[in-house]
């Protein structure tokens, strides 16, 4: 329904009280602008809250998750990361979204 090209994370945690337009506000700092097509994802400081602001072209969708049990991986290295779309899927279902896709290729042995 949405077209995603790009998917930002942002290490730094986000007070998950904030709307669409804190949000946006936040993105705005970290990443220096909203493009359109990118969603940006950030966690609350324990990393068990999630809410990801998707820039559609036209306007923003803002959702949210919630683990009722365990968090979320989060890196805490860093300012942003890029991932793609197999990765953000592991990343709401609180699974180690850094072994999906070509993070988890081997290649030495």
């Amino acid at each position: 329904m949405i077209r995603i090209d790009a998917i930002w994370l942002a290490v730094e945690p986000l007070d998950m009280r904030a709307g669409p337009d804190k949000a946006l506000a936040r993105v705005v700092q970290v990443f220096g602008s909203a493009r359109p097509h990118t969603a940006y994802a950030f966690a609350n400081r324990p990393a068990t809250r999630l809410k990801v602001l998707v820039h559609d072209g036209l306007g923003i969708w803002l959702a949210a998750r919630r683990l009722h049990q365990g968090r979320f991986i989060w890196p805490r290295v860093g300012h942003t990361q890029a991932l793609d779309s197999e990765q953000l899927g592991a990343l709401v279902r609180g699974l180690p979204w850094q072994r999906v896709g070509e993070s988890g290729v081997i290649t030495v042995l």
